[in-house]
């Protein structure tokens, strides 16, 4: 069982700024962390690899600080991590990384399962897992919650819906993006986090995985075109009295007033 795992490294979100004026996101200058939903594929697939055998490779595009959450995810006891930095493949949209990252799938070679997380917490967009799935055609499952079975090629998860789940199963290889239902990731050892130091990196290219500038980085399809923070969350009103049931009686007469409106 050869199991793929798309990673992100993100900032700290908690850091990042706006500058309206310039009309852009200013990132905080540390190397950022893993994205915290692909923290859960990392884990699945080290249990898949647990229990059925094979090997792990976690696979990004990024800058060279990508390394870090590199080496975090090996320290984890992934297999091999690759690379696929290049300065005209930064600031692409999430359709570009994902041609990024097919093509350099397609380098790997042999995979049975692609996993990552729903959705990076930094731009929120979801679409890469879809579209690397697309791009190399093969089925997929979004937003899965649990892996039920992996038998005679084809594999059984449950698909998180707005009205519960479903029961799906794909023939292999295929991609599944995970939510966080799905299990709990487990912390590094020290022996892990000291081989992951010495680890051995594959690093790659556009021009390795056979990708040029004309749809990726500054390039891409999608346009900024205002950038601007949050609105600041409405002021809540206290609602106070002398006795519980006086409360009460003042909640019930707001929530009539705002059923009227």
């Amino acid at each position: 069982m050869n199991i793929a795992v798309l990673i992100k490294q993100v900032p700290e979100i908690e850091l990042v700024k706006v500058d309206q004026a310039a009309n852009e996101v200013v990132l905080p200058s540390g190397p950022g962390v893993v994205n915290p939903f692909d923290e859960y594929a990392v884990e699945e697939a080290l249990r898949l690899k647990e229990k059925y055998g094979g090997k792990v490779t976690v696979i990004t595009v990024g800058t060279p600080k990508a390394e870090s959450a590199l080496r975090d995810c090996l320290a984890l006891g992934v297999d091999e991590a690759i690379l696929i930095s290049d300065p005209i493949l930064e600031k692409s949209d999430p359709q570009a990384t994902a041609r990024a990252l097919a093509a350099g799938l397609k380098k790997l070679g042999a995979f049975d399962l692609i996993l990552s997380g729903k959705q990076a917490v930094d731009d929120d967009a979801s679409q890469v897992p879809g579209a690397v799935a697309a791009l190399l055609d093969l089925p997929q499952a979004l937003f899965v919650k649990k892996v039920e079975n992996l038998d005679g090629g084809k594999i059984t998860v449950w698909r998180t819906t707005e009205e519960g789940y479903d029961i799906v199963e794909l023939n292999l290889p295929a991609l599944l993006s995970v939510v966080k239902e799905i299990n709990e990731p487990r912390l590094p050892s020290l022996k892990g986090k000291m081989m992951a130091k010495k680890a051995p990196l594959t690093k790659w290219t556009a021009a390795d995985i056979g990708i040029d500038g004309s749809a990726v980085g500054a390039n891409s399809s999608t346009r900024t075109l205002k950038v601007s923070p949050p609105p600041p969350r409405q002021k809540g009103e206290m609602i106070t009295g002398d006795t519980p049931e006086e409360i009460a009686e003042k909640l019930y007469q707001k929530l009539k007033e705002s059923q009227a409106l």
